[in-house]
């Protein structure tokens, strides 16, 4: 199997659409998560290679995760997932420490060219 992968989003359709691209992609998902303050949960116990992680969850947005994960690990590698129109925290989220960031609606090549640019 290949990298590991934690997938949070707080959409359960969201976070199945990618589960399944990954898994396409060869890469097997490990945990998922429907806030941030479960995705750092999940990311202390979990040995992931890679997170993908929304922006706008309830509890605790992505971009507040993002730089409590970077705290916890600052090698992390974060891709962000972002609903059109949200260029502003995009940025945000790379000066957190994000890696890169896919847009939904998913287009599986674009998801796996970024998993695969960001693993190197």
């Amino acid at each position: 199997m290949g990298n590991r992968v934690l997938v949070v989003d707080d959409a359960a359709f969201m976070r199945m659409m990618i589960k399944d691209i990954l898994r396409k992609g060869g890469y097997q998902v490990v945990g998922e998560a429907e806030d941030g303050i479960k995705a750092i949960e999940k990311y202390r116990e979990l040995k992931q290679d890679l997170v993908t992680m929304d922006i706008t969850m309830p509890d605790m947005d992505g971009i507040t995760a993002v730089k409590e994960i970077r705290a916890i690990d600052p090698n992390a590698v974060i891709i962000m997932c972002s609903a059109m129109g949200q260029q502003a925290m995009v940025i945000d989220a790379i000066q957190a420490g994000a890696k890169d960031f896919i847009v939904k609606p998913f287009q599986p090549d674009r998801v796996l060219e970024a998993i695969r640019k960001v693993l190197g």
